[in-house]
This record gives structure tokens, C-alpha cells and sequence, in this order.
């Protein structure tokens, strides 16, 4: 079985604590499973990727543009599966915090509606078929309102707003992430978990059930093929 399952959402949605709980659950279950992580900060490709987001090139997300940025993000994925975890993709399954999905959601809210099916198909063009990572079988967007992401990130950051890179920190250009992240999640079939309930956080365990239960559903399928 070789599967790919991405867990996205926006800054402080709880990406990493639901990755690495699927990624127990799958392995106490005798599946040989992986987790990355992107962008990989430990990896020299993510160099372009550390400038952009400390605001080297401009302290706001638009002074890039979505194709320049996206290729930022797209080398270091490539690197990351030519160097790290191609073998272990071909031989299990593969936990992503973030991928291709996240350029998808946040170069997007750069453009203007009218062009993000054109920016999508370049985009997946470019990392799928041109440089040939691969395509996921499953994403699972974890909903959260921008408000509520904020709170959170706040909490990681102990107060220190001023640690938040150009994207956490703009709660306008997150918001236009969140209408760019419901719009990719119909098009593209993504499996959406709601993580707030009358406007706080649901409690991890009861995403973690959600999270897990899409999960089992499309392995068990690809089991039966």
C-alpha cells in the first residue's frame, strides 16, 4: 500500500498535533507509515522559503507573487521526496503536514477569483506532473476560523506577536486564505472536519475521531481493491 494523506489548513489550525496522531493511530495498527512535514526548515532547500516568509522580499505576502512564491515552496517538496521520502512513500503510507495544497490555498488568495482555476491547473501541473511528486490520495482541510487561529498562535507564540511570520500575522490575507481554502476543498474534493463549535476550538480527541475515521474510510477502500 502506498498512500498519501495531507492534513491542511490555516496557521494555527492544529495540523501537526492531528498529523502526528493519524500517523500513531495507522502504525498501532501494524501500517508502515511516515510523517513530513512541509516546509522542511531543517533542509537547505527551504532556503527562498525562510526569506520569503521572514519578509526579505516584503513584510506583506503580496509583494511576492503567487507563481514566484509557489515555486519557493515547490522545490523544497521536490527536494524532500528525492532525498528523504520517496522509498518510504513506495512501501506505506505517508502523513503530510502541509503540501502542495497549502500553495493552492494560500497563493490563491493572492489572485483575484476569476483566475485561481487557471493558478490551480499551473500549480498542479507544475509539482505533479513536471516535477513529478506525488498526488495525493487524501486531504483532509481542518476548518478554523481565522479569528480563532489567531488565539492560538498567540498561545504557541507565549504573546510575542512579533515572532509570527508575514502570513500569521495578517488576518485580512487569512481570511482571504480561508474563501480561497473553501473553494479548493469543493473543487478538489478535499474532505472538510469542522475544529470550532460556537466559536472556540473542539476538543483535540473529538477532531483526532473525525480525522481518523475519514482516514480509515479511504484506506480501507484502497485495501479492497
Amino acid at each position: 500500500m502506498n498512500r498519501l494523506i495531507v492534513i491542511e489548513g490555516l496557521d494555527g489550525s492544529g495540523k501537526a498535533t492531528q498529523a502526528k496522531l493519524l500517523a500513531s493511530a495507522l502504525a498501532q495498527r501494524g501500517i508502515r507509515v511516515r510523517e513530513v512535514s512541509f516546509p522542511d526548515y531543517d533542509s537547505s532547500s527551504s532556503a527562498l522559503v525562510k526569506m520569503y516568509l521572514g519578509g526579505e522580499f516584503g513584510d506583506r505576502p503580496g509583494d511576492v507573487n503567487a507563481y514566484a512564491a509557489s515555486t519557493f515552496f515547490a522545490v523544497d517538496r521536490y527536494a524532500s521526496f528525492k532525498k528523504d521520502w520517496r522509498r518510504d512513500y513506495a512501501e506505506g503510507v505517508i502523513i503530510s503536514d502541509r503540501y502542495t495544497t497549502s500553495n493552492a490555498v494560500h497563493q490563491c488568495s493572492k489572485l483575484d477569483e476569476e483566475y485561481w482555476d487557471a493558478f490551480l491547473d499551473w500549480l498542479f501541473d507544475l509539482e505533479y506532473d513536471k516535477m513529478g511528486i506525488p498526488t495525493p490520495d487524501l486531504v483532509v482541510y481542518l476548518r478554523v476560523d481565522p479569528v480563532v487561529s489567531q488565539e492560538l498562535m498567540m498561545t504557541r507564540y507565549e504573546g510575542h506577536g512579533e515572532k509570527k511570520d508575514i502570513h500569521e500575522k495578517n488576518l485580512a490575507y487569512l481570511r482571504r486564505c480561508q474563501r480561497a481554502a473553501e473553494y479548493c476543498a469543493q473543487r478538489l474534493g478535499w474532505r472538510i472536519v469542522d475544529c470550532c463549535d460556537g466559536g472556540r476550538m473542539r476538543s483535540i480527541e473529538s477532531i483526532q475521531a473525525d480525522v481518523i475515521g475519514i482516514a480509515n474510510a479511504v484506506l480501507s477502500s484502497s485495501e479492497e481493491v
